[in-house]
């Protein structure tokens, strides 16, 4: 008797919130495929299964998470979904909450949970895989998760809630997924943590970062290493020492300040002061030459005055930061600062915002025009429309510059490949160029 073949089942996974959880994903659908499901990345045709990886930072992302798991919900009722999933910072955070309100999604899960997820979907967690991630990233880059969780207690932040204690990879294991990602077309690695310099503490018992910044560029194929969410106060030096001396290591530094009043950053427990920023900062640009230095700040603190923001802006301004961003306070429940009131109102968080914001385009643009007339070493990401758009080493995907030269009579770039370009114009946040011409 014939029978009939059973659908296969097809999964959609949906990343939210930063490039931490974009690697949750990755290696959530490596497994899922390691167990012969179809697996789309934020797809756009139908699934019958649907995976929603939350973010649960700050208010926006918490309502962009929860007006996905909604939209998503409201499909399922229709009919058009099997089931519908939901993992990540959002629903380790708010798990019972979460399935009260919201009865439609079958199952929540939390940050660490994905063999538990796996065996909802009756796969395996396949130990193998470890090490063999799919990455949704274009072939020739992508974020390497360096350790995970948080051993900070500032009182804005509520990770270690969601992520856990800090606990890091060894560098075996980091090695063999590099090799891995290499030997699969990947060129520039991502360096990624909560906290990139407390790396190595727990199991080597020393901040190790530097050691594994040598190890990683010993892999054939990977060209640039480039690091992302660094702590300021207690920074090992000796990482700008392997900048300086590594050529395969970005002269590139992501590292959140928050803030540069001495009044608000005691209130945000960040163990450093304006002036040891200040000489933090004077150390690198002395030591590496050409650093290009991103940095976050915190806006609307519980307490901040109209002079503690002054000092703000007047210390971005001394600084000149490469890359600047902005984020508004969010009051977050169960973190140290929740115990204050949220006083700085809301329009006075804006225009704070927007006029930091200000100040710093006027700074990117100064520094993008400086670089008017300079043959930069450019990595093409793609073209579009009728220009190729590439970065420099210092500019990391999605949140920095873009090098822009219209592919215009015989000028053509390989995607992924690395080319000289001369730089003909700027503006605030991209830098326009022509192939440069070789002597």
């Amino acid at each position: 008797m014939k029978t009939k073949n059973q659908p296969k089942n097809k999964v959609n996974v949906i990343t939210l919130g930063c490039s931490k959880n974009l690697v949750d994903s990755e290696n959530l659908i490596t497994q899922l495929r390691g167990n012969e499901f179809e697996v789309q990345h934020d797809g756009s045709e139908e699934a019958n299964i649907v995976i929603i990886n939350t973010c649960g930072f700050i208010d926006r992302a918490k309502e962009e998470s929860i007006n996905t798991i909604l939209e998503y919900a409201a499909h399922k009722q229709a009919g058009h979904l099997d089931k519908l999933y939901v993992t990540g910072c959002l629903s380790q955070r708010y798990k019972d909450d979460l399935e009260e309100e919201i009865p439609e999604v079958d199952a929540f899960f939390g940050t660490l949970e994905l063999p538990s997820l796996l065996h909802t979907l009756n796969a395996d967690y396949k130990h193998e895989l470890i090490g063999e991630r799919n990455i949704t990233t274009p072939a020739h880059y992508a974020y390497l998760k360096i350790s995970e969780g948080c051993n900070r207690t500032c009182t804005f932040c509520a990770i270690p809630l969601m992520r856990g204690k800090h606990v890091s990879r060894s560098m075996e294991s980091l090695e063999k997924e590099a090799r891995h990602l290499a030997a699969n077309g990947v060129r520039e690695l991502m360096l990624i943590a909560q906290e990139l310099t407390y790396y190595g503490l727990d199991i080597y018992k020393k901040r190790a970062l530097p050691e594994l910044l040598d190890r990683l560029s010993a892999i054939e194929g990977i060209e640039w290493i480039r690091l992302h969410y660094a702590y300021p106060s207690k920074f090992p030096l000796e990482v700008f020492d392997v900048m300086a001396r590594n050529p395969k290591v970005c002269n590139y530094l992501d590292i959140p300040l928050q803030h540069a009043s001495n009044n608000v950053l005691q209130r945000m427990k960040r163990q450093i002061t304006r002036e040891e920023t200040l000489e933090l900062i004077e150390a690198a640009r002395e030591r590496v030459p050409g650093l290009t230095l991103r940095t976050t700040m915190l806006v609307g603190f519980p307490g901040e005055t109209e002079a503690d923001f002054q000092e703000l802006c007047d210390f971005v301004e001394m600084a000149r930061f490469d890359r600047l961003g902005v984020f508004q306070y969010s009051h977050e429940e169960n973190t140290g600062a929740y115990e204050w009131e949220d006083d700085v109102p809301a329009e006075v968080k804006e225009d704070r915002a927007a006029r930091l914001m200000e100040l710093q385009q006027d700074i990117s643009l100064e520094k993008n025009r400086e670089k008017i007339g300079q043959t930069l070493r450019v990595l093409f990401d793609r073209k579009e429309g009728g220009y190729f758009y590439g970065r420099t080493e210092g500019d990391s995907p999605e949140v920095d510059n873009e090098v822009v030269v219209p592919a215009e009579g015989d000028t053509y770039f390989r995607i992924g490949d690395f080319g000289l370009v001369e730089i003909t114009d700027a503006t605030e946040y991209d830098l326009i160029g022509r192939p440069a011409t070789t002597a």
